[in-house]
């Protein structure tokens, strides 16, 4: 393939240059929010391109990582790559699949066009091209990124959606916030709206008070996910319109649940949800296989739980193998994407 160097993610980042027939992937350098980071950065950029001047650099679609700002400076010309085709991408490129697929990207955050919050993808790709064909539920995120460390908060806006709002002080009392959190959903006063899987399961987690303030992103799913032994589908739990999956009623199931309980039933329902959507996306583009990637495919009873569900649907679903699920993956899809639109002349 072309020479190209992708400049990866802002979270766990690493970079990735694409040579012949071998893409060259960084060891993870890390999030890039520090001047050690930064210089990090740079050197892996400096080893990985070897002194050779890339055709095309690729990084993320948010204006303000340091990752796009770099690629934007150099001579040679830059392209900008949506957060979740290259999730999805890096699977392609791992499995060699040169046509289109289907591909579920699930995790916390990526930016979206129009300065979208995304998380729960369903997307058609091909090489350089998607297409958004549907997105999990939107949900507010009371306080933007500080949601993504305190579940409370996103359990919050389960309930304003549910109508509950007024419930929100008294079972989160012990939270300075919570008395006018409501108001600030109600009024979308820093509350941007998501789509994403990570918030979902954080909103699954606050409800059932699992790691109500987490000590890092992640915490409380990974918490909830231990607690799964017979997970198990609840009948009408979810909706499919428009392609937008909503798992409101699965949300309102677990308010007063026990907690092992509650992690049973959010993640079968979840999982067989995400089978239906998926295949009948599938069945609607005439696709067979499916890119499943996301740092939420860290967690392995959504990931066994979905293969096992869309293998037996007839689909062929394919997984990270040797670069990450997650964000370090992120530049292997990048340059993928690069790479072949170079070779599609485009």
């Amino acid at each position: 393939m072309p020479t190209v160097l992708a400049t990866g993610a802002f979270l766990k980042n690493t970079v990735c240059a694409i040579d012949g027939d071998r893409a060259l992937l960084s060891p993870a350098i890390g999030n890039l929010d520090s001047a050690e980071a930064i210089a990090a950065f740079e050197r892996a950029v400096a080893d990985i391109g070897d002194g050779s001047t890339p055709r095309l650099i690729a990084h993320d679609l948010h204006p303000d990582f340091y990752s796009t700002r770099w690629a934007q400076a150099q001579s040679a010309p830059s392209l900008a790559v949506q957060h979740h085709h290259a999730h999805i991408a890096a699977v392609a490129a791992e499995h060699g699949e040169a046509g289109p697929v289907i591909g579920l990207a699930l995790d916390g955050f990526g930016l979206g066009p129009g300065n979208q919050s995304w998380g729960g993808e369903l997307l058609w790709v091909d090489g350089p091209h998607y297409r958004r064909l549907g997105h999990l539920a939107l949900l507010a995120q009371p306080g933007g990124d500080v949601a993504a460390r305190q579940p409370w908060r996103m359990a919050a806006a389960a309930l304003c959606r549910l109508g509950r709002g007024d419930e929100i002080a008294r079972r989160f009392a012990g939270q300075a916030a919570a008395p006018r959190l409501a108001g600030m959903i109600a009024k979308g006063l820093n509350c941007p709206l998501t789509s994403s899987a990570g918030r979902l399961f954080d909103a699954a987690c606050g409800l059932l008070g699992v790691h109500p303030v987490a000590a890092f992103e992640g915490q409380a799913p990974m918490a909830l996910e231990a607690m799964v032994r017979r997970p198990r589908t609840m009948a009408g739990g979810w909706s499919i319109a428009d392609g937008v999956l909503d798992c409101l009623p699965l949300l309102a199931a677990l308010v007063d649940r026990d907690a092992a309980d509650g992690a049973e039933l959010f993640h079968g329902t979840l999982v067989t949800a995400l089978a239906q959507w998926v295949a009948e996306a599938a069945a609607t583009n005439g696709l067979s296989t499916i890119a499943l990637g996301g740092g939420c495919f860290f967690n392995q009873v959504l990931c066994r739980g979905l293969v096992e569900r869309l293998s037996g649907q007839g689909l062929r679903p394919l997984l990270p193998r040797t670069a990450s699920p997650g964000d370090p993956g992120v530049s292997l899809g990048q340059a993928w994407i690069a790479a072949t639109a170079i070779e599609r002349g485009e």
